[in-house]
């Protein structure tokens, strides 16, 4: 039965209604999307993302013998599909592994307050014009 927990490398058998296909399964790949597996199809000559559910009771271990011999006609193959999915792969990071390096804060520089000099020409307030003067404290007009 599929056990890939004592191997890198599985090597086993994939049974179906549409025939038997050896299949390679490397613990070395990126991990599949969750529930998901990645198995070295030999008929399709590349690597598939399989429903681990479904495929996982139609996996079947081979001896020693069938290995063997299915790594001695695949084993070429099979290195240059794994070359060309890692190579694919590779922007695939592991973010909990990558240290936070947010990017520094900007700081606004704080505007510096005008310096009011006793010398400058500013106008002191001129209450001669005040229109305030027609009205007396309750809002009625004076004139009236």
């Amino acid at each position: 039965m599929y056990n890939t927990a004592k191997k890198q490398l599985w090597v086993g058998e994939l049974r179906t209604a549409r025939g038997n296909t050896i299949v390679f399964q490397d613990s070395q790949l990126p991990e599949a999307s969750t529930g998901r597996v990645y198995l070295y199809n030999t008929v399709r000559k590349t690597i598939v993302e399989y429903v681990e559910d479904i495929v996982k009771v139609n996996l079947h271990d081979l001896d020693d013998a069938q290995v063997k011999a299915a790594l001695e006609q695949f084993g070429d193959e099979w290195k240059e599909a794994r070359a060309a999915f890692m190579a694919k792969h590779q922007s695939r990071i592991d973010l909990s592994k990558v240290p936070d390096t947010a990017p520094p804060k900007k700081v606004k520089p704080t505007p510096e307050p005008d310096e009011i000099v006793a010398d400058d020409d500013i106008d002191d307030f001129d209450d001669s014009d005040d229109a305030d003067d027609d009205y007396d404290e309750m809002g009625d007009n004076l004139d009236d």
